[in-house]
């Protein structure tokens, strides 16, 4: 074309079809080897001369993308000689057929890798390239920034960003000192070990570091678009890529790596030979998983968090929390990267988090919003729940009390971060508990360490207890004080279930709160203490005391030594001689405690139904439970609440309290359930029912280690009570007490239960009644024996003798209840 149609042209915004087409398919033709490419450098800068001004969108995507291209392939190392076999295929289909070779597993070993390593012509032609081009566009950025129509400027930046995501591969990081006291370690995260990455023959020089005058060239030309031309988005958009590339842009992307490892995992799965073995795959497919390894390395080169780095980020979060949402949206976006790539690197921006959610007075709502969005993250970065203890001792607090959670937006802000947190969050470690082994194993991998090097570990770890205590107490404050709304005292008290654990004792306080908010009026607060206090009797609980013993000395113990055992190395399932001493029949409850303490019980129902392991273990019927006069202070405050009659009336359904302190609280519940099964107001009448049976379930199922003489206590209590109840079931209540028997027998062994199991059999024993509804509820009832499987043969044939007398009742729902 002539110059005069060159004009036209570039500063047509319409463009011409045939020379975009033309443009995409240059932009294609130069995703070539680069020692090809350099045959044809004068006629690819002509083109690039000519064309790279062109103001039409479709236009200069093209040839921003030929330009990322062409650098892409004049500096990427890849593998050649991609063929499926390294035989000569050149040859006499008689001296080889290449056919023969396809699916065949290559050796390893014998693989004879080839790569395409850019030399010195490539590494020059990027450095013409870049000076070239880049440069043109930066001055015209730099001094026509406010002049240039939002069309101009997008074209300048999207040419600007193509060609630095295709350079950036040779183009070193800024020199800059590392961010200190990130996290105590005593290995540098940029250790001896990790590759300082020169693959090439030589680095390009170029006049500068691009990444270096990109980053200040951009950054004052954000401050221009955010202030002057907030109305530019798409500007602004590449300028955020282009700012965050200069930290976090190295030749790869995990997003491109992820897609790599999909299309090998699928290339795998449709290409490998079965009939090898796991490690023994096609020629194809190792030089796809080297490929793979080559991408990954080069995206986890510089992982260390610099001074340069940490300004990208800062930079980035002010824009995060800018007043126009898409500069907050695009800017959230990289800074995620960011904070992606580099490890702690959160903690730069957690007291700037911080300042503005508890900042007093009138604060800049889309500053909040801003924040509140950063914490929320993405699918790869959430700060609330990452890092460290010192993090999280910050920024839980400042979720629960920050003043500016009066807008619905910000309430459901903070609500879907509680909520992501309840999803994700795993108690991190507080100590961490190495053996001698490991610190072996490490000091080879490293070298010994010295005396106060081994003490960072020490210091580290009581400065995790600090910090978790501190943020326990801060938590159990903010709910003791009454400053707080029903909304945030909600997530307060979802954090405080979230960091129970069992490696430092709970803060009495805490407990104290768990214990005061069952009674509270607000019902999702109770929900919350009951959790809480449920775990923190389980976490108080004694341990149980274990014993294992071979299915010989067993069977002697229960005088049925002349069985025949069936081990692992044999399997018949069924009823044999050597299983049907965990069956109900034939069984006598012990008469004394010692016999009761040393009888094998077997919970899990699988256990001897197809054969016995070499070693049984199993825990005797022994438990140690508080007393009033031996407890520690923070189970102390659980019994102090409970022992009191008014406490009880106001409360549930917690079955570690009788697990842990045996019949201390019995009588007081008992007391209550027998008021709740006899309310006889409508509108109370199902949710008493529902407490009294979730009660009776907490109370069966907690008393398993109990001693005989408990248990007798215990069950000439329930007995009439299980009764009455069973008199007076309807059809509100009966998916209630159908529930607590359930939840009391689930997992347990039949014999443990047989106290139960007697009741339920009273039930198959009543005569048959004309009321249908009481028929239907027994049956229903004894349905619930059928988790105990195999083991109560003697039942099963009870009930089979029963229910054949009622196949041909007369009403349809009896039939179908005695059906299933």
């Amino acid at each position: 074309m002539n110059d005069a149609e060159g004009h036209g042209l570039l500063t047509d915004h319409k463009g011409d079809k045939e020379l975009t087409w033309y443009l995409y398919l240059f932009s294609e033709l130069l995703r070539a080897r680069g020692d090809t490419l350099i045959i044809y450098k004068q006629m690819i800068i002509s083109v690039f001369h000519r064309c790279i001004q062109i103001i039409h969108k479709g236009s200069y995507k093209a040839v921003a993308s030929a330009a990322k291209h062409l650098l892409k392939s004049l500096t990427h190392i890849h593998l050649i000689n991609n063929r499926s076999t390294i035989e000569n295929i050149d040859g006499p289909y008689v001296d080889f057929l290449p056919i023969r070779m396809w699916g065949q597993p290559v050796d390893v070993d014998k693989f004879q890798a080839q790569y395409y390593i850019p030399g010195d012509d490539e590494l020059n032609f990027v450095r013409e390239f870049v000076e070239t081009f880049m440069y043109l566009e930066l001055e015209l950025l730099k001094e026509k920034s406010s002049k240039l129509s939002n069309e101009e400027r997008l074209r300048s930046l999207t040419i600007v960003h193509h060609i630095a995501t295709g350079c950036f591969r040779v183009v070193p990081r800024i020199s800059s000192p590392n961010v200190q006291n990130l996290e105590p370690t005593v290995v540098p995260y940029s250790s001896q070990s990790q590759v300082q990455y020169s693959m090439y023959s030589k680095q390009p020089k170029f006049r500068e570091n691009i990444r270096l005058r990109l980053l200040i060239d951009i950054g004052k030309l954000l401050d221009i678009l955010v202030t002057s031309h907030s109305d530019d988005v798409s500007s602004i958009k590449i300028a955020h890529k282009i700012y965050s590339a200069t930290s976090i842009y190295y030749g790869g992307s995990k997003h491109h790596v992820n897609e790599l490892r999909k299309e090998f995992q699928a290339n795998k799965l449709f290409i490998k030979n079965r009939l090898c073995s796991e490690r023994q795959n096609p020629r194809f497919l190792i030089m796809k998983r080297i490929a793979l390894q080559l991408e990954q390395f080069e995206i986890i080169e510089y992982a260390t968090l610099t001074e340069i780095d940490k300004q990208v980020a800062l930079k980035l979060f002010e824009l995060s929390t800018n007043r126009y949402s898409e500069v907050r949206r695009q800017a959230q976006n990289e800074l995620f990267s960011v904070l992606n790539r580099y490890r702690f690197s959160s903690q730069v921006l957690v007291d700037r988090i911080i300042e503005l959610l508890n900042a007093s007075g009138e604060v800049d709502h889309d500053q909040i919003k801003g924040c509140l969005y950063i914490l929320l993250g993405n699918n790869n970065c959430f700060l609330p729940t990452e890092d460290s203890w010192a993090t999280i001792e910050k920024l839980w607090p400042t979720l629960v009390r920050t003043p500016h959670a009066s807008k619905i937006s910000t309430q459901n802000l903070i609500t879907d971060i509680k909520i992501h947190i309840n999803k994700v969050f795993v108690t991190k470690e507080i100590i961490q508990n190495l053996n001698e082994k490991s610190i072996r194993a490490a000091a080879v991998l490293w070298h010994p360490l010295e005396s106060n090097e081994m003490n960072t570990r020490e210091v580290h770890n009581q400065a995790n207890i600090q910090l978790y205590n501190r943020l326990m107490e801060t938590l159990s404050s903010l709910l003791k004080d009454n400053i707080l709304t029903w909304r945030q005292q909600e997530t307060a008290m979802a954090f405080l279930c979230l960091l129970l654990q069992r490696q430092i004792p709970i803060p009495s306080s805490c407990i104290q709160t768990s214990v005061n908010l069952l009674v509270h009026d607000h019902s999702e607060l109770r929900k919350y203490a009951a959790k809480s206090v449920a775990a923190i009797c389980r976490l108080q609980k004694t341990p149980r005391i274990y014993v294992e013993k071979t299915l010989d000395k067993i069977l002697q113990e229960n005088q049925n030594n002349g069985s025949t055992v069936i081990t692992h190395d044999e399997c018949q399932p069924g009823d044999r001689d050597d299983n049907l001493w965990i069956t109900i029949d034939n069984y006598k409850p012990p008469e004394s405690q010692a016999e009761w303490e040393q009888t094998c019980f077997m919970d899990k129902t699988f256990l001897g139904y197809y054969a016995w392991p070499n070693i049984i273990k199993y825990p005797i019927n022994k438990r140690a439970y508080y007393t009033q006069n031996d407890m520690p202070e923070q189970v102390a405050i659980i019994y102090n609440r409970f022992i009191d009659k008014n406490f009880i009336i106001q409360l549930t359904n917690l079955t570690a309290l009788f697990r842990n302190f045996g019949l201390a609280f019995v009588n007081n519940f008992i007391e209550q359930v027998y008021v709740l099964i006899r309310d006889k107001t409508h509108e109370k009448q199902e949710g008493s029912h529902r407490v009294a049976a979730e009660i009776v379930a907490a109370i069966i199922r907690g008393s398993k280690y109990w001693t005989l003489e408990m248990l007798d206590e215990l069950w000439t209590k329930l007995t009439p009570l299980l009764t009455e109840v069973c008199l007076n079931l309807d059809s509100e209540t009966l998916r209630y007490w159908n529930t607590a028997f359930n939840c009391a027998m689930e997992h347990e062994d039949p014999r443990r239960m047989y106290r139960l199991v007697e009741f339920i059999r009273t039930l198959i024993d009543n005569q048959s009644s004309s009321n249908t509804f009481n028929e239907t509820s027994r049956w229903s009832l004894i349905q619930t024996l059928r988790m105990f499987e195999w083991r109560i043969p003697s039942i099963w044939c009870d009930i089979y003798e029963h229910a054949k007398d009622l196949l041909d009742h007369s009403f349809k729902s009896v039939r179908e209840h005695i059906a299933t």
